[in-house]
């Protein structure tokens, strides 16, 4: 099948999910299976539209939009996943759109393939575990997000209807630190992986990214550290998990959007290429 028709199908599944959440807020009625079916076969469809690109390229595709499409088909994933014994569902009128979003750009903006080809074990696992600890990352930074405006509101003694559909405070807080405990273990393996089985890590090309991700990394710990010594919550988790996510972003992102369309100079993903001797052979990737 059309690799563009199977995206387009994912899109419009999510955005019906999405349309189906607002309906049961507004309504206050809730028949949230209907949108998590929604979704899942929107899942189902993403996942296909990867495997399509995949097929075409013989490899993953990582370029701007096509790298931020599968990061979106793990954030859907773990939703769905956390959905299944936890109220997030309603996480999804977020999640949802942005995945539909970051689909239409890759199909409007086909870019110069950037393959990751076949690499050992040690690679890959640096990068799945990379894309996981990014995506719950991102869904707590959502979370946090919709907190903030949730706690707001209700200090204010006027909270609207979608905020009410939400789980109370202390659930969306303890989902919050759930999340970022999960997160964070990924994020240890990911960074553990990179330490082990790449040299040059502080090269010049992957230094910003080693270092943003190094200080995501101890701003999430020392917020964990805090929810359990100190009692920490609320406007302090919150400004923290947000700022700990917008570094992330800034290392997983930041460096392919200043090549791929502020410079626009296709040879300068030539600086992804990094030594992977230690397992054997020289690899090129353009690291996530």
């Amino acid at each position: 099948m059309n690799a563009t028709i199977v995206a387009m199908l994912s899109i419009a599944c999510y955005l019906a999910a999405s349309a189906q959440i607002t309906r049961e807020i507004l309504t206050s009625r809730d028949h949230h299976r209907n949108s998590i079916r929604l979704a899942w076969l929107g899942l189902a469809l993403h996942a296909g539209y990867v495997g399509l690109v995949f097929l075409q390229y013989q490899s993953f595709n990582f370029s701007f939009f096509n790298a931020a499409a599968l990061v979106a088909l793990f954030i859907v994933l773990l939703l769905l996943f956390a959905a299944i014994d936890k109220p997030v569902e309603k996480l999804g009128l977020a999640v949802f759109p942005l995945a539909a979003v970051l689909i239409s750009l890759d199909l409007i903006f086909p870019e110069q393939s950037h393959p990751l080809n076949s690499h050992g074990w040690q690679i890959n696992v640096h990068i799945l575990t990379s894309i996981i600890a990014f995506s719950l990352l991102n869904i707590a930074a959502v979370q946090a997000i919709l907190l903030a405006i949730q706690d707001q509101q209700l200090r204010g003694h006027n909270p609207k209807r979608i905020m009410l559909a939400l789980p109370p405070l202390q659930a969306m807080e303890t989902l919050l630190f759930q999340m970022i405990s999960t997160g964070l273990f990924f994020l240890t393996v990911a960074l553990a992986s990179g330490f082990l089985f790449m040299e040059d890590l502080f090269a010049q090309h992957l230094a910003h990214k080693t270092v943003l991700s190094i200080i995501a990394w101890i701003i999430f710990s020392s917020l964990l550290l805090g929810r359990l010594r100190y009692g920490w919550r609320g406007a302090t988790a919150i400004r923290w998990t947000l700022i700990g996510f917008v570094l992330l972003l800034l290392a997983y992102f930041g460096s392919k959007l200043v090549l791929e369309f502020i410079l626009k100079k296709p040879e300068m993903q030539m600086l992804s290429s990094i030594n992977i001797e230690r397992i054997g052979r020289l690899s090129t990737i353009d690291q996530l």
